[in-house]
């Protein structure tokens, strides 16, 4: 008798012991289920690169960039434009669209913020049509200048930011390191010594761009 009640003993202990085992292990994986669950999305906000802030100033030159654009016969690139405004000057000031270079050479020739707008789309839309649609190719030589897209199709290429830190750095070398009238905006820039105008303008712009949309949206 007292032998069954010891086998009996030790089988219940067993029985506990296994439910014990697979109950701990039911939780185990239950528990690295919800950690991925909700890890996940604050790894991706993580990872995710911020929205900038816009200035509410460019809204109210939407209509006259849309105005223009469609003169051009661009209107879709309207975002493109505003995201570019955005990166010139935040829509402050009396040349929003920075163009008085394009148009006599030197800055401060423009003081008319219609002005600026039509002049700087007119321009965006002619070295829009010479980069052929490519976007990135066009925004960056709104920048750089028209030389950019004959830089980058000689090499039988498209617009890469390699591309323009590569014509960035030749410019700078060409107008002389250190008398040069170019100076550094970014501090990567002046490591990689491509001074000539803004080697990141096409990733800050479309930044602007996304943020435009997506306030578009809502």
């Amino acid at each position: 008798m007292k032998r069954k009640k010891w086998r009996k003993l030790v089988d219940l202990i067993k029985y506990l012991m296994i439910i014990g085992l697979v109950f701990g292990l039911s939780l185990l994986i239950l528990s690295l289920i919800v950690y991925q669950i909700t890890d996940k999305p604050e790894r991706e906000f993580e990872k995710a690169d911020p929205v900038p802030a816009l200035n509410q100033q460019i809204w109210e030159y939407k209509p006259l960039v849309e105005k223009y654009a469609k003169q051009h016969g661009i209107e879709e690139q309207t975002n493109t434009i505003l995201a570019m405004m955005m990166q010139e000057s935040g829509g402050r000031g009396t040349d929003p669209m920075q163009s008085s270079e394009s148009l006599c050479g030197e800055i401060g020739c423009i003081d008319d913020p219609e002005h600026s707008i039509e002049q700087g789309v007119s321009f965006f839309a002619w070295i829009y049509e010479q980069a052929e649609g490519d976007e990135e190719l066009a925004v960056q030589a709104y920048n750089f200048g028209p030389g950019f897209i004959r830089y980058v199709r000689e090499m039988e290429e498209n617009y890469s930011e390699e591309a323009a830190i590569a014509y960035s750095q030749n410019m700078y070398e060409e107008a002389g390191r250190e008398s040069s009238i170019y100076s550094c905006r970014r501090e990567e820039a002046e490591e990689l010594d491509a001074c000539y105008g803004d080697i990141y303008y096409v990733s800050s712009v479309m930044s602007y761009k996304e943020a435009i949309e997506m306030e578009s949206e809502n």
